[in-house]
C-alpha cells in the first residue's frame, strides 16, 4: 500500500491517502498565498508513489518539477522551521507539452475525435447552427470521409452546402447563413494558430500514465501560458481530454493509489456564465471518473467559483488565505469556512483571513472516506526546484524523452479534403447518402472516387493505425463524446 502523503504540519500533521486521491480536492486561496507551492508539492508526491500527473502551467512557474531544488534560502528556512533538515531535493521526471508545439512535444486531436459538440461550444456556436454542424458530421459519418483537420471540416460544411437540398430529406435544412457563421468561427480559430492543434499523429492517452525506471509517476506538463489568452479554447481542450480519459480508461474501482491525477488551474474559467446542464454534466463527469481511477483537482482563488454541486465531490481541501475588504469578499470567506468539517478548538473564518503565505487550512479523506476535520498548518515545501527552469534545460529534456520524434512530424494522409477534391474532379454531382446508420465520424472508408452508400469497410491500413482506431471506436464510445461528455460544452444528447 503507498505510504501516506504528507502535505502539511501543524498542532496535527495533515496527511493525503494516496488510495483516497481519486475522490477529487480543491486548491484555493488569493493571489499570491501559495496555490502554486502547493499544486507543486502535491504533483511531485503523487508522483513519488508512482501516480502520473497531469497539469497545466499556466504562469510558467512548474517547469522547475524537472530539476532539484536546495538552493532557495527560504525552502531551506522552512525546511527546518518544520523539522525537515534531513530534506532530500530530487527531480520528478517530466514530459513537456504545448498544444503550438514550442515548448514541449504537439499535443493534437482530430476533429472527429472533438466531435461536433464541443466543437460547437467552441466556435460559439447557436443551437440552430450548432444543429447543421451536427448534420456535417452525420453525413461524414455515413459516407465513411475521415475528419481529420480543419481543411477536412472546411470542405465537409463546403460539400453539404452545396448539395443542402439534396440532404434536406435525410438530414433536415441546412442554411447557408449557419455555414457561414460556422466558417468565419473556423477562420477565428486559425487566427489563433488552432490548425496546429486538429490533425495527426492524435495524442495517445497512453503516453500519459507512463512511469520511469524507478517506477516515479511521469509529471505531464502543458505549456498553458499562451493557450490560457484563448479561456474557451483551454477549458475546451482540459475537458476533451477528460472526455477521452472516461471513454477510454477501463473501470478501475477501488485502487491503492490513482491511474492519473488531473490538476485543473483557473478552474473558474471553466464555469464562467455556464448554464445549468452544462454544470449538471460536470458534476456527473467528476462523479463517474473517479471510477476509472482518475483524481481530479481544481485550483482556484476562491471555493465559491466552483458550484456547489461539484464542490460537493471535492473530498479533499487545501484552503489558502482569502482577503476580506469588502462585505462581498466577508461573504466569501464565511462560505468557504463552511465548507470544512468544523474543528471545535479552530475558529475557521478567522484563520482563512489571517493565514501566512505557505499556510493553509487542510482537510483529507480518512481511510473511511470521511472529511477528517480542517487543521491550520505550513504547507511542506517542495523537494523539486520552485520557479521556471532555462529554456535549455526544458528543451534538453524534450529531446531525451523518448517520446520525442513521434509527435514533431504532423501527418497528412487522405481524408475527407481529398476524397471531396477527387470526387469534385470525376463527377460535379455530389449523391446523397441513402441511409445514416454508420457509427463515428472517425470510421475510415474505401478509396473510391465515387459517394459509398453506408458504411465502407476499413483497409487493412488503416486498421492498423491507432489514431483511426481511437477515432472510430465504438458507437457507445463514440456517443458518449458527442452525447454525455460532449454535451458538457453546451450540446443536448
Amino acid at each position: 500500500m503507498s505510504e501516506p502523503i504528507l502535505v502539511a504540519k501543524g498542532t496535527t500533521d495533515s496527511f493525503l491517502l494516496p488510495r483516497m486521491a481519486n475522490r477529487h480536492g480543491l486548491i484555493s486561496g488569493a493571489t499570491g498565498t501559495g496555490k502554486t507551492v502547493t499544486l507543486q508539492k502535491l504533483a511531485e508526491s503523487f508522483s513519488r508513489t508512482g501516480t502520473p500527473v497531469f497539469l497545466a502551467d499556466v504562469k510558467g512557474d512548474l517547469s522547475g518539477l524537472s530539476q532539484a531544488g536546495g538552493q532557495n534560502p527560504k525552502i531551506l528556512e522552512r525546511a527546518k522551521q518544520l523539522g525537515l533538515e534531513d530534506l532530500t531535493f530530487a527531480s520528478s521526471p517530466t514530459a513537456f507539452w504545448d498544444v503550438f508545439g514550442e515548448q514541449g512535444h504537439p499535443v493534437r486531436s482530430t476533429i472527429s475525435e472533438m466531435g461536433p459538440l464541443l466543437l460547437a461550444r467552441l466556435l460559439s456556436l447557436n443551437e440552430t447552427q450548432a444543429g447543421v454542424l451536427t448534420i456535417v458530421f452525420k453525413v461524414a459519418d455515413d459516407q465513411g470521409l475521415l475528419l481529420l483537420d480543419l481543411k477536412d471540416l472546411r470542405a465537409m460544411l463546403q460539400h453539404v452546402a452545396d448539395n443542402a437540398s439534396q440532404y434536406k430529406t435525410a438530414y433536415g435544412n441546412v442554411s447557408a447563413a449557419s455555414v457561414g457563421a460556422i466558417q468565419r468561427g473556423l477562420l477565428t480559430l486559425e487566427e489563433q494558430s488552432a490548425e496546429k492543434f486538429f490533425g495527426e499523429p492524435a495524442l495517445n492517452l497512453d503516453d500519459l500514465l507512463q512511469t520511469d525506471s524507478e517506477g516515479h509517476g511521469i509529471v505531464n506538463i502543458l505549456a498553458a501560458d499562451k493557450l490560457l489568452q484563448s479561456p474557451k479554447v483551454y477549458t475546451t481542450f482540459l475537458l476533451w481530454l477528460l472526455s477521452e480519459l472516461f471513454e477510454q480508461l477501463p473501470e478501475a474501482g477501488d485502487l491503492d493509489k490513482p491511474k492519473l491525477v488531473f490538476f485543473f488551474d483557473e478552474a473558474h474559467l471553466l464555469f464562467n456564465e455556464a448554464p445549468k446542464a452544462l454544470l449538471e454534466k460536470i458534476e456527473q463527469v467528476v462523479r463517474l471518473i473517479r471510477s476509472k481511477g482518475v483524481g481530479i483537482y481544481f485550483v482556484t482563488q476562491n471555493p465559491m467559483d466552483v458550484p456547489e454541486v461539484v464542490l460537493g465531490q471535492l473530498g479533499n481541501r487545501v484552503q489558502h488565505a482569502l482577503r476580506a475588504f469588502t462585505p462581498k469578499d466577508q461573504k466569501a470567506v464565511r462560505a468557504a469556512a463552511q465548507t470544512f468539517r468544523a474543528n471545535p478548538g479552530l475558529d475557521v473564518e478567522k484563520a482563512i483571513t489571517e493565514l501566512g503565505v505557505g499556510e493553509a487550512l487542510v482537510s483529507f479523506l480518512d481511510d473511511k472516506g470521511v472529511p477528517s476535520a480542517v487543521q491550520r498548518g505550513l504547507i511542506c515545501p517542495p523537494v523539486s526546484f520552485i520557479g521556471p527552469v532555462a529554456p535549455s534545460d526544458r528543451e534538453r529534456i524534450v529531446r531525451a524523452s523518448l517520446l520525442y520524434g513521434h509527435y514533431e512530424k504532423s501527418v497528412d494522409r487522405e481524408s475527407a479534403y481529398e476524397r471531396l477534391k477527387e470526387k469534385a474532379s470525376a463527377s460535379p454531382v455530389a449523391e446523397p447518402a441513402s441511409g445514416h446508420q454508420g457509427s463515428s465520424t472517425g470510421g475510415t472508408a474505401s478509396r473510391t472516387p465515387t459517394p459509398s452508400r453506408g458504411r465502407q469497410p476499413d483497409t487493412m491500413a488503416e486498421t492498423m493505425m491507432k489514431s483511426v482506431v481511437r477515432a472510430a471506436g465504438s458507437q457507445m464510445g463514440r456517443s458518449l463524446i458527442r452525447g454525455v461528455l460532449g454535451s458538457i460544452l453546451g450540446g443536448r444528447r
